[in-house]
């Protein structure tokens, strides 16, 4: 859980969530009104620069988490450069690269990459915790922050039992082989889907015991010179923007 561990750990931990949250928000709107791909790429180093050399997020914990969203990013903009004409008179469908499509497909790209990295910020700077109680004072629905505090804390008692398994099947050498090492994991994965079972349905029922009635609440925690960090925040957020405007 590196994210979980950014988001405890970095130098802007006791930052406001508002602050960092409306920060993160104007660089989603930078990327969406950049006028160019350079003003979207620095868009991306901003954000990029705020969460590596402003909350203190290690360098290679930031490359480590950005990895998969990055390939992601990498295989749609090559698809959109792939081009389907279903009217060659030899074989009837070919593929080609569309070259007028380049610079389109470069603007997309480039402002996907600013959107990442903001929410990248968001993410690895502020725990969910955080940022779900900021999504309650925005009146998100309660039933959708409720859901997602339950998927948040099924993954760490998922991830706990899978450590927990795993350790107990390496202690009886269930990985000594690529033979034993599959029957390991058909175990572990069979184990998984039971425990996911029994603690459904014990969510199940404690949401009964309760009337099942009213969202779930928890402590919201302060924050010192809130005032400030918002004023900040807000003062950054719209120079990036204008920026990214006025940048040809």
């Amino acid at each position: 859980m590196l994210t979980e561990q950014s988001a405890y750990s970095n130098r802007w931990r006791q930052v406001s969530p508002v602050a960092k949250g409306f920060f993160s928000l104007c660089g989603m709107v930078a990327a969406f009104t950049s006028s160019s791909p350079r003003a979207a790429l620095l868009v991306s180093l901003t954000m990029t620069a705020a969460a590596v050399l402003g909350a203190g997020i290690p360098t290679v914990r930031y490359l480590r988490i950005a990895t998969t969203p990055l390939l992601f990013l990498l295989a749609s903009g090559l698809s959109l450069l792939v081009s389907l004409d279903f009217g060659n008179p030899v074989t009837g469908v070919s593929l080609h690269m569309a070259q007028s499509e380049i610079p389109r497909v470069l603007q997309v790209s480039c402002r996907s990459l600013a959107c990442l990295t903001a929410l990248l910020f968001l993410a690895l700077s502020t725990p969910l915790s955080d940022i779900i109680a900021l999504l309650r004072r925005c009146k998100v629905p309660a039933t959708l922050l409720d859901m997602m505090t339950l998927c948040y804390r099924t993954l760490f008692v998922l991830s706990e039992a899978v450590h927990e398994t795993m350790t107990a099947q390496s202690a009886r050498l269930g990985y000594v082989s690529l033979p034993i090492a599959l029957r390991s994991l058909g175990g572990l994965v069979s184990n998984l889907i039971v425990q996911v079972w029994q603690r459904s349905m014990a969510l199940h029922t404690a949401a009964e015991a309760r009337g099942n009635d009213g969202a779930l609440r928890f402590l919201e925690n302060r924050y010192a010179g809130s005032p400030q960090h918002i004023t900040i925040a807000v003062a950054s957020g719209v120079a990036m923007i204008a920026l990214t405007v006025l940048l040809p």
